[in-house]
């Protein structure tokens, strides 16, 4: 078999209709649009989310909240995950090319799940105040970047 002798299964395909084009075709004068009417002219149909006049659907429900602009959406790893990783210097750069985070967004947070056994220090761009608490008790540093 060769890539000129494929052909579409029987009944997978179905011919265009070809509108318009005289009376013998079965779909000529008014191209299969009917008389008259918005949708036999040129252009013609509604635009998407009209409703026929009606208040359409968007405008009737209420708007809720907003977008801060100035929000910051940190990267997050666990006390835990520390521990696993079994590095002395954790920073956002080390932890990416371990594979320990995939991405950086807009920075690295230390969340405080877990227990930690050993002095690590790290770096990131925040701390929540309990995994700052279990880095110092373990004899480790937490420094903010």
């Amino acid at each position: 078999m060769r890539i000129e002798d494929l052909r579409p299964a029987p009944g997978s395909t179905k011919k265009n209709k070809r509108v318009g084009r005289g009376s013998g075709s079965g779909h000529g004068k008014t191209s299969c649009r009917g008389h008259k009417g918005q949708n036999s002219r040129s252009g013609g149909g509604v635009r998407q989310g009209f409703e026929g006049g009606q208040m359409p659907v968007q405008r009737r429900l209420p708007k809720r909240g907003f977008t801060n602009r100035n929000h910051l959406e940190y990267t997050t790893l666990n006390i835990r995950d520390l521990e696993r990783i079994g590095l002395d210097t954790v920073t956002p750069e080390a932890l990416l090319e371990r594979g320990a985070i995939k991405n950086l967004r807009d920075g690295l947070k230390i969340l405080g799940v877990g227990e930690l056994t050993r002095a690590v220090n790290v770096k990131a761009n925040a701390f929540s105040a309990v995994a700052a608490e279990k880095i110092k008790a373990a004899g480790g540093t937490s420094e903010v970047i």
